[in-house]
């Protein structure tokens, strides 16, 4: 389920706006009743509850997109190691599909698919 971040963000943005801290807060009181927009002073309207929960399959695709992204930069390589890898791939003669900068940063997109 996506967060009410999330689906907020995608309503802001498809009114061709982006997320401003101060336009808009959210809270969550610990009461049972979950994630609520307490502050909004965009120019155009606060979205209604059947507007948010519109955005929950785009919410969940954008969530998922983020945690296959934040998961590759955690293994890729610091960009000392991979311009060193390219380095070493130029001077070897391997700047193709063989060099080792390739096969490393294939095999980080290949087992953290977007899809």
């Amino acid at each position: 389920m996506a967060t009410l971040y999330t689906k907020t963000k995608l309503y802001i943005e498809a009114n061709s706006a982006t997320w401003d801290d101060t336009k808009v807060s959210l809270r969550n009181d610990g009461d049972g009743n979950g994630d609520y927009i307490k502050t909004w002073t965009y120019s155009f309207s606060k979205p209604t509850d059947s507007q948010i929960a519109s955005y929950e399959t785009a919410g969940n695709t954008a969530e998922t997109l983020s945690g296959v992204l934040s998961k590759r930069q955690t293994e890729y390589l610091s960009w000392q190691e991979q311009l060193d890898k390219l380095y070493h791939d130029i001077d070897d003669g391997k700047l193709d599909k063989t060099g080792s900068w390739y096969t490393h940063i294939k095999a980080v997109k290949d087992a953290n698919s977007k899809g």
